[in-house]
């Protein structure tokens, strides 16, 4: 993706591989909460029975499996640029072709491809957290058709408790290559007033935005569900 530090290595390499050996399974339950065990679920995407619905930074797709396999969608679009992320999506949850469309592709270049393509967008802490928001929330519109839905999760602030920015700046975060070595990548975490400006400046309107609490343990962190719509024509 657009968020890393470098074009050619893979900051995506080992994330979720460990969980990918021992769990195959779809999973039951969407969740959009840090934790990944509280709040609200895939009701919050509306009605998706006949849609086309875009995980955008889906990583090993378990999102996008279980609204494919549980909520009747036409297609549901998983997209990472991660080699890594997207050999093992492709692994666990390949056979649900073709109601779940895994693609390998940077996620602002498949949006430009994807003009009024999709009914619904997504992202669960996944690219909107990780790339620049200015570029990405206008290639979402446009890639939505009118009357389309925007939901995203992300942090409410860092998960070293400092508080998000309250400008539209992101923070350099520790990161690992592939072969284990210490790097960082880019990671927009901001406050409530930021992503509504942006949204709006985006050209979404009836933008809403909810926390959900952090739940107890380690590196607990509040989430910012966010929901917008592209405007009927």
């Amino acid at each position: 993706m657009r968020q890393v530090t470098t074009t050619t290595t893979d900051l995506w390499h080992h994330y979720g591989r460990n969980r990918a050996t021992t769990d195959r399974t779809v999973p039951a339950e969407f969740c959009w909460s840090w934790s990944q065990n509280s709040g609200p679920g895939a009701e919050v995407l509306g009605d998706l029975s006949g849609r086309i619905v875009g995980d955008l930074g889906a990583g090993a797709a378990r999102h996008a499996a279980h609204l494919a396999t549980e909520h009747q969608p036409f297609r549901v679009i998983a997209v990472d640029a991660s080699p890594a992320q997207y050999a093992m999506a492709t692994d666990l949850f390949g056979h649900l072709a073709p109601r779940l469309h895994i693609v390998s592709s940077d996620v602002l270049d498949h949006l430009q491809t994807m003009v009024r393509s999709y009914d619904v967008l997504y992202s669960v802490f996944g690219a909107v957290d990780f790339t620049d928001p200015r570029e990405l929330l206008p290639a979402m519109s446009a890639a939505l058709q009118p009357g389309g839905r925007l939901v995203f999760s992300t942090l409410a602030h860092y998960l070293s408790g400092a508080p998000a920015q309250p400008d539209a700046v992101a923070a350099e975060i520790p990161a690992k290559t592939p072969d284990g070595g210490a790097t960082t990548l880019r990671r927009w975490v901001l406050q409530e007033h930021v992503w509504t400006k942006l949204l709006d400046e985006a050209g979404f309107t009836s933008i809403g935005i909810d926390v959900l609490p952090a739940s107890t343990g380690p590196r607990a962190a509040h989430t910012l569900l966010v929901t917008a719509s592209r405007p009927k024509d």
